[in-house]
């Protein structure tokens, strides 16, 4: 199902958009996913199969699609994205390092900053903590500014 918002913005609702789950326990981290690359909201749905196959995080809730322009560079397609809700044992550094391999498990290229990508996933909130260093930011920078967060954040049930 598809719900236009306004000339910029459509919400995409699909099998997995938006679920809910039952919590198991441990950190709770929100992430941020895109891509315009491809058929993105079926990697979506494999990204998801994936992640519950691979057991190092727990899916307990995941936001509608929100179809928008890019940001920083807009010479390119408009970009799909939603949000997760997950649970996980792993810290902050090496969630970072999980993400960043599943990216590339699902062909992401870095060519330069805001360029297409098949995959994006970006730690939004891991728990409450604050974090600054060269390869994480916590809560990810500039999140309050970008409707590929809070649109899709206000569709959710629960908060971090």
């Amino acid at each position: 199902m598809k719900k236009t918002l306004n000339a910029k913005h459509t919400l995409i609702r699909r099998l997995s958009f938006p679920t809910s789950k039952i919590n198991r326990g441990g950190y709770k981290v929100l992430l941020g996913i895109g891509g315009n690359i491809g058929d993105v909201l079926r990697r979506f749905e494999h990204l998801l199969v994936y992640l519950q196959r691979d057991g190092l995080v727990h899916i307990l809730e995941t936001a509608p699609i929100l179809k928008n322009p890019p940001f920083g560079y807009t010479k390119q397609a408009d970009f799909y994205n939603s949000l997760l809700l997950i649970e996980t044992d792993l810290t902050a550094k090496a969630l970072l390092r999980y993400v960043l391999r599943v990216e590339k498990i699902f062909g992401r290229k870095r060519s330069f900053a805001d360029a297409p990508r098949t995959l994006d996933i970006d730690i939004i909130f891991y728990e409450n903590i604050t974090l600054d260093t060269k390869r994480l930011t916590l809560p990810h920078h500039g999140w309050m500014k970008r409707d590929s967060v809070l649109i899709p954040l206000s569709y959710m049930k629960r908060q971090l």
